[in-house]
Order: C-alpha cells, then sequence, then structure tokens
C-alpha cells in the first residue's frame, strides 16, 4: 500500500469524500441484496478487528463488510488475548504488524487511544468506537439512513436526545451533521450535557417535548450505564418523564419524520416498548436499517481507505 489513510473521527474526511462513501454504499447494499452477497474488491487483503471494548453489531457488522469485499478477517478480543498476561497494546500492534495484516478496526474504552494506536503502526486504523470521544462509521451509517429516508440531507432538523455527556454517537454525529448542513438540536438536562456546549454548536433545550412536533429526524441515544462512575440522573422514572420516546410524544411527530437509535435499545427507558408494536409507528422507526446500512457503509468505507481516498 503506497498510502495511509486513518479514520479516526469524521473531521478525516472532506464533504465530497462523504459524498462518495454514501454514493458507493448504495452500490454496496445493491450487493447485498444479490443471492451471492460478495465481490471481490479486497481479495487478498486481511482486515483485523481488534475489539478492547464489548460490542456485536459494530464488531459484526465490519466483519460482515470485510468479508462480503472479499478480505480475510482475524477477530481480536482482548479477554481472550495475551494482554491478559502482561502484553501491552504496542506488543500486539507489533505482532499483528508481523503477520502482515493490512488494516486494523480498533475499538478501544479509552477515549483518544485509538488514535495513539494508528500512530505507531504503519497500517491503516479505523476507529470503531473510543471511549466517550467518536464514532465515525456510526455517524456515516446515521447519514446515510437519513438520505435514504429523505432523499436529501440540507436543511433538515435533527433532535438528538439523551445522554449526551457519555455519548461518543453524539460528538460524531453532531459534527457530521453540522457539516451536511442539517439544523441540530440536542436535548438533555443539564447533568447530561458537556461541558464545552459552546463548541458543538448546536441549538439545545432540556425536555422531548420542546422538539418533538418540529423535528424530522429524531435521535434517541443510549443511557450509557457503563460509562457513569456516578448517577447522572435522579431516576428512570424522572429519565422517561423528560426525554423519553412514548407513544403520546410519537404521535404528535411530523408525519414524514424518522426515529433512530445506535442500538441495542434500552426499552421503556429510551424508547417505551409499547412502541414496536405500534403499526402507525413502526414504519418511523429505522433502527433496522441502521444495521442493515451499517454493512454497505462500511463496506464503502473499507473500500475508500484501501484505495487511499478518493482519487
Amino acid at each position: 500500500m503506497e498510502c495511509k489513510k486513518d479514520i479516526i473521527d469524521v473531521d478525516d474526511l472532506k464533504i465530497k469524500e462523504v459524498e462518495q462513501i454514501l454514493k458507493n454504499a448504495d452500490s454496496f447494499r445493491e450487493v447485498l441484496e444479490r443471492d451471492i452477497k460478495k465481490v471481490p474488491a479486497l481479495r487478498a487483503k486481511t482486515v483485523i478487528n481488534m475489539f478492547y471494548e464489548p460490542s456485536t453489531r459494530t464488531k459484526i457488522s465490519f466483519e460482515l463488510a470485510a468479508k462480503r469485499l472479499g478480505a480475510d478477517v482475524i477477530n481480536f478480543s482482548a479477554s481472550g488475548s495475551s494482554l491478559l498476561k502482561g502484553e501491552s497494546d504496542q506488543d500486539t500492534l507489533d505482532t499483528i504488524k508481523a503477520m502482515k495484516a493490512d488494516l486494523a478496526v480498533i475499538r478501544h474504552k479509552n477515549s483518544g487511544y485509538v488514535n495513539y494506536l494508528a500512530q505507531n503502526t504503519d497500517i491503516p486504523v479505523i476507529n470503531a468506537g473510543d471511549g466517550r470521544h467518536a464514532h465515525p462509521t456510526q455517524a456515516l451509517l446515521d447519514l446515510y439512513t437519513i438520505k435514504k429516508s429523505f432523499d436529501r440531507i440540507k436543511g433538515l432538523k435533527v433532535a438528538i436526545v439523551g445522554d449526551i455527556k457519555n455519548s461518543r454517537v453524539a460528538r460524531s454525529d453532531i459534527k457530521l451533521f453540522n457539516r451536511m448542513g442539517m439544523d441540530v438540536t440536542i436535548i438533555a438536562p443539564s447533568m447530561l450535557m458537556p461541558e464545552n456546549m459552546e463548541m458543538y454548536q448546536v441549538h439545545t433545550a432540556h425536555k422531548i417535548d420542546d422538539v418533538i412536533k418540529k423535528a424530522d429526524v429524531v435521535y434517541m441515544l443510549r443511557m450509557q450505564f457503563e460509562r457513569q462512575s456516578k448517577g447522572y440522573y435522579p431516576s428512570i422514572r424522572e429519565y422517561c418523564r423528560f426525554l423519553s420516546l412514548d407513544l403520546t410524544r410519537a404521535k404528535k411527530m411530523k408525519e414524514e419524520a424518522i426515529i433512530m437509535h445506535p442500538g441495542p435499545v434500552n426499552r421503556n427507558i429510551e424508547i417505551q416498548d409499547c412502541l414496536f408494536s405500534e403499526k402507525i409507528i413502526q414504519g418511523k422507526i429505522k433502527i433496522n436499517e441502521q444495521v442493515t446500512n451499517g454493512v454497505a457503509v462500511r463496506m464503502a468505507l473499507l473500500y475508500f481507505v484501501f484505495n487511499c481516498g478518493e482519487k
């Protein structure tokens, strides 16, 4: 490989590159509808999934994406590796380099650590989520899902609701949505808002009722209980009172508005369970489409990185 293109956050992509990735995702989405869901675009390449933190959707999505492109895949899990014996992260990377891998997909619990790993290896690195910092591929698949739902992006009103403080998804979504010309409002109580809110250049609100009638996209964030060393909210009941999406609120949404969530959903917290069985609401919920689109978008991103960006 003559050049190296890391994707640590959405800032690593120019707008025209984002547009090209979304365009290529359309082609790869068509591949996923075929009887033979495979193309040889990355034949003879080796992709390593290095997940230092639990994951289901993202890990499987990247594995499927690489295999659908014809690449060989090695899945690395910290819980089953020599890290438990005292091996350092750099030792692990050196071992992988010695195995002649071509690209690493890395998830880590510490913010910024994926960037450190990328700077200390000569193969491309894609960030699959690091701490509270960034989740660029989730932002790309979210953008793609919105575009497929509305056939446009610029000017759409997006409400991102919930645990902004602890969410890497929120940070990457806000950055990307702003750059693509969307009108973003974040909804959270003060204790779930980041301290440096001014840098995000978004509207703010504290109750979902303040935005539910105007939003084109209602993006419900997962409550990040595992990242909270202390209780950030008085009670689940209080959270639901102001931030949960229930049937009454969902019926107030625009007819064409959609509901999104990065998954997994904490049912009866972010989204009330009854919404998943309500026919008039089911068409609005795009969570499964996000998962399907995630494979196509990650195929497009892998293809993009292996070709060292746009030619």
